[in-house]
């Protein structure tokens, strides 16, 4: 776990239930000693976001309650700008605007990045920076999305965290499926054939069979 996302994860209160449950020794070294890490974006953070189709965001009210939603859209359509920002095409949707408002009042937000076929999970910490109207999101509007932008969502990354993958049960999307799907209709169309092929073969031996019998009665 990076020393960056630690200080902004592990506050008071978190640190006070680790010792508690006896996870705090565990734990103190990723928030005390050694350089800053953990809030920039490497090559393997980058392949894992821009190959991602959604992830959740969460925010919270000034009234204090946290709100969890799905952004979804074309593979890559959450790009990586550079080592420590990334950024979206923010879509038109339903026009609650619960996420968008929230941000106006605090500009914190947490993703979570879920690719459920290998097992793995980043979580991210950052600020958001939003640059309204659809010329702006022209840069990041991805290719294959249908709905209209309305803005530009820039996120700076404050710290990162590769996350354990053992409660991660596995799913499978029809894309991920795909290669098994053709391979498995590959085989089908070539058992299909051999037994079209086999079912001719029987039938000529077997009218070839009967011609061969005495008073040209087939045999059973």
């Amino acid at each position: 776990m990076p020393r960056a996302f630690s200080k902004l994860a592990f506050t008071p209160a978190v640190r006070a239930h680790q010792a508690r449950m006896g996870s705090a020794g565990a734990y103190g070294k990723f928030i005390s000693g050694g350089p800053e890490q953990g809030h920039f974006l490497g090559p393997e953070e980058q392949d894992f976001i821009e190959a991602r189709d959604g992830f959740y965001q969460a925010t919270v009210s000034e009234t204090g309650w946290p709100y969890v939603q799905y952004r979804g859209g074309p593979a890559g359509f959450l790009r990586v700008l550079d080592a420590r920002t990334i950024g979206y095409a923010d879509f038109s949707g339903n026009r609650q605007y619960i996420s968008r408002g929230n941000l106006d009042g605090n500009d914190r937000v947490a993703l979570i990045l879920m690719d459920y076929a290998n097992r793995r999970r980043l979580k991210i910490l950052g600020r958001v920076r939003f640059t309204e109207g659809a010329e702006a999101a022209d840069p990041l509007y991805p290719d294959g999305a249908q709905a209209p932008a309305e803005r530009a969502v820039t996120i700076r990354v404050e710290g990162l965290d590769w996350n354990c993958p053992q409660h991660i049960t596995p799913r499978f999307t029809v894309e991920e499926l795909r290669p098994q799907f053709e391979e498995l209709t590959g085989e089908l169309d070539h058992l299909e054939f051999e037994n079209g092929r086999l079912r001719q073969e029987l039938a000529e031996a077997r009218e070839s069979s009967a011609r061969m019998i005495p008073g040209n009665r087939p045999l059973l």
